[in-house]
C-alpha cells in the first residue's frame, strides 16, 4: 500500500511539475475563458444573424438580416461612428502625446500633481461624465455654455439638437475623459528611451525639434500603433456617452445615433435579436478591417530591417 501510494505521489508530482505540461497549465484559464466569454459569443452572434430570433421562435431566414440593414437610419449609424471615431484620433494622439513629452521632461515642474490631475477624469464613471455634459451643453439660458457664449453677446443655442455641436459634446466629452489614459501610454513609452540618445543627439547639435522628430516618434512607433488600435475600437465601441448626452436612445433626427446604439435599439428596444446581431457582426468587420489596414499602413506586418 505504502509503495502504492508514493508512486502515486511521484506521478502526481511529475505531472505537476513537468516542462512540458506547465506551459498548458498556465495558458489553461485564459483559453478557456477565451472560449466562454469570446469565441462562443461570437459564433453564436453568427448564427442569430442569419435567423428571426423572437421569443420562443427561431427560425432561419438567411441574409435577410443584412439585407434589411441597407437603410438610412444604418448609414447615419455609421456616419456618425466614423466621425466621432476621426475627430477622437485627431485629437487623442497627438495632444497626449504632446503632454506626455511635456510631464517627462527634465525642465517641468510639479510632474506628479499634473499626472494625478490629468488622470482624474478617466477615473470618473461615464454616466456622471455624461450627465455632468448634458447639463453643460444644455439649451437652457443658464447651461453653463449658453451663459459663457451670453457674454460676448451671443444668444443661447440648443447645442443638443443640431449635428455639428452635438458631436462637438461628444468629442469634447471624449478628450476631458480619455486624454489622461493616452498620456500614460506614452509616458511608459518615453521612460523606455534610453537618455543616451537624447544625450548623443544634443551634443552632435540636434535642436529639440529634431531630437522629438528623429528619436521620441520612431521609438513610440509601437506604443502608438497600440493607442490607434484601441482609439478606434473605442471609437466605433462608443454608446454610454450618447446615451447620456441624450438621456437615451433617441436623439433629434438620429444625430448622436451610434453603431451600438443601433445594435441596442434593433436588438432590446424593438426585440429584434437577428437584425442586432446581423449589425454587430458587421461591426465587428468593420474595425478588424481599419485596424489591419492601419497596422498595414504603420509597418507592423513588415520585417525591420
Amino acid at each position: 500500500m505504502k509503495q502504492s501510494a508514493r508512486q502515486r505521489s511521484g506521478l502526481w508530482n511529475r505531472f505537476v511539475y513537468s516542462q512540458k505540461i506547465a506551459p498548458y497549465a498556465f495558458v489553461l484559464p485564459f483559453v478557456i475563458s477565451f472560449l466562454l466569454f469570446f469565441a462562443y459569443p461570437v459564433f453564436n452572434t453568427i448564427m442569430m444573424s442569419f435567423q428571426d430570433v423572437v421569443p420562443g421562435e427561431t427560425k432561419f431566414i438567411g441574409l435577410d438580416n443584412y439585407r434589411k440593414l441597407f437603410n438610412p437610419t444604418f448609414f447615419k449609424a455609421i456616419q456618425n461612428s466614423a466621425v466621432y471615431t476621426f475627430w477622437t484620433l485627431l485629437v487623442l494622439i497627438p495632444l497626449p502625446l504632446v503632454l506626455a513629452v511635456w510631464l517627462n521632461s527634465k525642465i517641468m515642474r510639479w510632474k506628479n500633481f499634473f499626472r494625478s490631475t490629468l488622470f482624474i477624469p478617466a477615473l470618473t464613471s461615464v454616466v456622471v461624465a455624461g450627465t455632468i455634459f448634458r447639463l453643460i451643453f444644455g439649451e437652457l439660458p443658464g447651461s453653463l455654455l449658453n451663459q459663457i457664449v451670453g457674454l460676448v453677446g451671443f444668444s443661447p443655442h440648443r447645442w443638443l439638437f443640431e449635428a455639428s455641436t452635438g458631436m462637438l459634446a461628444l468629442v469634447m466629452l471624449a478628450v476631458w475623459r480619455w486624454t489622461g489614459i493616452n498620456i500614460l501610454y506614452f509616458l511608459s513609452g518615453l521612460q523606455n528611451i534610453p537618455n543616451e540618445l537624447y544625450e548623443s543627439a544634443e551634443i552632435d547639435g540636434a535642436s529639440t525639434f529634431q531630437r522629438f522628430w528623429n528619436i521620441t516618434l520612431p521609438l513610440l512607433k509601437p506604443v502608438t500603433i497600440y493607442v490607434l488600435t484601441i482609439s478606434i475600437y473605442g471609437g466605433f465601441a462608443m454608446f454610454t456617452e450618447s446615451y447620456m448626452l441624450w438621456s437615451g436612445n433617441k436623439s433629434p433626427n438620429n444625430i448622436g445615433l451610434t453603431m451600438v446604439g443601433y445594435i441596442y435599439q434593433q436588438g432590446l428596444e424593438q426585440n429584434k435579436l437577428g437584425m442586432g446581431s446581423a449589425i454587430g457582426i458587421t461591426l465587428l468587420g468593420l474595425t478588424m478591417i481599419l485596424n489591419l489596414i492601419q497596422l498595414k499602413f504603420f509597418g507592423l506586418f513588415r520585417k525591420e530591417d
